[in-house]
């Protein structure tokens, strides 16, 4: 074979490896004939970052996007919902869906871009679908638009979290509220890309669908996961192609309703996630590092191991797509260090990698969050309308979490890893 010819031949091959749907084969992910591991990161903010309106800047979205591929990042877990007006507070904005039925033409375009950009670098996305969360919009909107009754925010000055908990879990209650859920469901799954002519349900740059953020069963558990299996049956219905994940926490160490193995049992869910939060959970003290530190990171490998030995005894592969902690101190200010963090990135990476190299059901993990060029107005500003997204939702104070393009030895730390990780799935 001639040089030229050689090269080409391997474009080629890249090519159609790219364009391979991800699937499960026992306890792995496989992508061609390949295991597919994965490092990268939440990106929840790209449909709005890609959009052509209010709130868009396809710049920096193609500048992030590049950083992904650069540091070799190769998933992304991007919100694809958003609800309700554009008058309520502690969410993203604008919505995609603002009134039930009537979207955000320039979000859905957004979206479309988005996808089609992700493509072109060989990045994988895992479609988010809903929130247990307000801040955008999600389950609590879906029952404030059936009922009419006011939403109790949560937010970090005033809200009651279990107050909102219990509000937003009545939505597996609410025939209604599931109702206007499935059909964006539908709308997404259907919807034909105005820049790839692919319709969604047939693009292999999307690797799953997610159910929700963090749902909770709270005090409707049997509901809860009935709602898991029908949906995720809908879901495979209409799109065969696909993977479908949940978007669990895990068995946190607080009583929300959830039951992990259960949660996951439907033959239609077709892997594991779990988050670990050993700041918001009480384990770290980023004002106390030195006296916390070795707790969290013991808790956090216990966590991490107790759900692995579910996943494995089910024969599902599990994925740790949430973890972080703030800078130090605590600091919100972009420039603050983070020393703490970068402590912390290192163990966590380090201990999901010797998980997938000991060939456990282990798959992946997504950071929380990546902030990139972003800003916050303030340290620890109240996000509104018009300011930088970052990585840190509407709902939390900005800078808590965000990973800026400009952290450099953070970054270090995830390029070092992502080769790692790529080594793994070359080496399978």
């Amino acid at each position: 074979m001639k040089p030229g010819s050689f090269l080409l031949f391997l474009l080629f091959s890249n090519f159609i490896m790219a364009q391979e749907f991800i699937r499960v084969e026992g306890a792995h992910f496989k992508k061609g004939d390949q295991r597919y591991y994965f490092l990268g990161t939440n990106f929840w903010q790209g449909m709005n970052l890609a959009s052509k309106g209010f709130g868009g800047n396809r710049n920096r979205l193609l500048r992030e996007l590049d950083r992904f591929e650069a540091l070799g990042i190769n998933n992304l877990r991007i919100m694809v919902a958003s609800e309700g007006p554009d008058s309520e507070p502690w969410r993203m904005l604008p919505t995609l869906m603002p009134a039930p039925g009537q979207y955000n033409e320039d979000l859905l375009d957004g979206l479309d871009f988005l996808l089609a950009e992700m493509e072109k670098r060989n990045l994988h996305a895992v479609m988010c679908l809903g929130n247990f969360w307000a801040w955008s919009g999600g389950m609590a909107q879906y029952v404030n638009w059936v009922t009419n009754k006011a939403i109790p925010y949560h937010n970090p000055e005033t809200g009651n979290w279990i107050k909102f908990s219990f509000y937003t879990a009545k939505f597996y209650k609410l025939p209604k509220a599931k109702a206007l859920y499935r059909e964006h469901i539908k709308t997404l799954i259907n919807r034909k890309n105005t820049y790839t002519g692919k319709q969604y349900k047939d693009d292999p740059t999307i690797m799953a669908w997610q159910l929700c953020n963090e749902p909770r069963g709270m005090l409707h558990p049997r509901k809860y996961r009935k709602w898991i299996h029908e949906t995720a049956a809908l879901i495979k219905s209409l799109d065969p192609n696909h993977l479908v994940s949940l978007g669990s926490e895990g068995e946190t160490p607080y009583p929300i309703g959830n039951k992990f193995r259960k949660d996951h049992s439907s033959k239609y869910i077709d892997y594991f996630t779990i988050h670990i939060w050993i700041e918001n959970w009480g384990w770290y003290n980023p004002e106390k590092p030195e006296k916390t530190y070795a707790k969290g990171i013991r808790k956090a490998r216990k966590y991490l191991e107790h759900h692995l030995k579910v996943a494995e005894a089910v024969g599902k592969p599990i994925v740790l797509e949430e973890f972080g902690i703030a800078r130090d101190q605590g600091n919100h200010h972009p420039d603050a260090s983070t020393e703490w963090r970068n402590r912390f990135y290192n163990s966590m990476f380090e201990m999901v990698l010797e998980k997938c190299r000991e060939r456990t059901a282990m798959a992946g993990c997504n950071f929380w969050a990546w902030g990139g060029e972003g800003r916050p107005h303030h340290a620890r500003a109240i996000w509104q309308k018009g300011h930088d997204f970052i990585g840190d939702p509407p709902h939390e104070y900005q800078g808590w979490y965000s990973i800026y393009e400009k952290d450099e030895t953070t970054l270090q730390i995830i390029r070092s890893f992502t080769r790692q990780f790529q080594a793994l799935t070359s080496s399978r």
